[in-house]
């Protein structure tokens, strides 16, 4: 693939992590990112997740 510059994801989190469930499988992250820029080239990866006040751990770490 090309690199492009201002290569964006948008991704919606919650049919992330159910296509990712239903498939048995558990998501890792950070990897998952890495992914993203090695193959798309994505420059910037924006998720899209619902807000669960017992979450704002996962939240802090994904921010990083």
């Amino acid at each position: 693939m090309t690199p492009k510059e201002n290569n964006f994801a948008y991704i919606d989190g919650a049919n992330l992590h159910k296509g990712i469930e239903e498939l048995g499988w558990r998501l890792d992250y950070k990897r998952f990112r890495v992914y993203l820029k090695d193959k798309y080239v994505v420059q910037r990866a924006y998720m899209f997740l619902g807000f669960v006040a017992g979450n704002t751990n996962l939240y802090r770490n994904l921010q990083n």
